[in-house]
């Protein structure tokens, strides 16, 4: 089900403000373990931690995840280049996940005006 060679679109992010690791896992179509093993790999992936050391992440980590996950299964990058290309295009990226963030936003905001109207 979790396949790295799935060609499927993966699903929207929901309008949540954080995502438990088994959401995220479903969100990006990665594994638990492996999300684990990139937030050692990648320092801008650091979702919250709360009671019994639970993992919460945030919509950007979502977008990093899909991201990194891009870089490695789609593009063929490995950890370090992968992590080499996320450090040097930091800039370019931001401005992406703000755009991404701000599209989500305003998708959101015109749902809750469609259920106003009604």
């Amino acid at each position: 089900m979790l396949e790295p060679s799935q060609n499927d679109q993966l699903p929207a992010i929901p309008g949540k403000r954080y995502f438990s690791i088994g959401e995220v896992s479903e969100l990006c179509a990665v594994r638990p373990h492996v999300l684990r093993y990139w937030e050692q790999e990648f320092p801008e992936l650091t979702p919250a931690k709360r009671t019994g050391n639970r993992r919460y992440y945030q919509r950007q980590d979502v977008i990093l995840i899909r991201q990194i996950r891009s870089l490695l299964y789609e593009q063929g990058f490995t950890i370090s280049g992968a992590r080499l290309r996320l450090s040097g295009e930091t800039g370019r990226q931001d401005t992406d996940r703000t755009a991404q963030l701000v599209r989500q936003m305003r998708q959101e905001l015109e749902e809750v005006l469609a259920i106003l109207k009604v």
